[in-house]
């Protein structure tokens, strides 16, 4: 079992930086890949970025070039800092993890998010 604790959000005005950061306790030692999801009001929670135990990344195409994914030594932490923010990445960001059990079950584990709200 991986429990998710986010930090980090806060208002930033446009064209600012945040990073947020997400620690990962429990079973770490299970965790395959981390990433970040975000949930604008009344739309669906979308993928923002992940990264894999061996530090592939992906990014959706509306931050690419503005944010970027990465994680510590203990691949228990993430971390998403942001650049170049824009008020459409106002959304409660949620931290993510996809872990595999010795009995090969893949689980997904969420954070209970952190608000970033982008000022024009």
């Amino acid at each position: 079992q991986v429990q998710l604790v986010e930090s980090g959000g806060g208002l930033v005005q446009a064209g600012g930086s945040l990073r947020l950061s997400c620690v990962a306790s429990g079973s770490t030692d299970s965790i395959k890949a981390m990433g970040w999801h975000r949930q604008a009001p009344g739309n669906q929670r979308e993928l923002v970025a992940t990264i894999s135990s061996a530090g592939t990344t992906h990014y959706a195409d509306s931050v690419k070039g503005r944010f970027t994914v990465s994680r510590d030594n203990a691949k228990n932490k993430v971390y998403l800092h942001m650049a170049s923010l824009k008020p459409e990445d106002t959304a409660v960001y949620y931290c993510k993890t996809i872990s595999i059990s010795r009995f090969g079950r893949s689980t997904d584990y969420w954070g209970k998010g952190t608000l970033v709200t982008v000022s024009s």
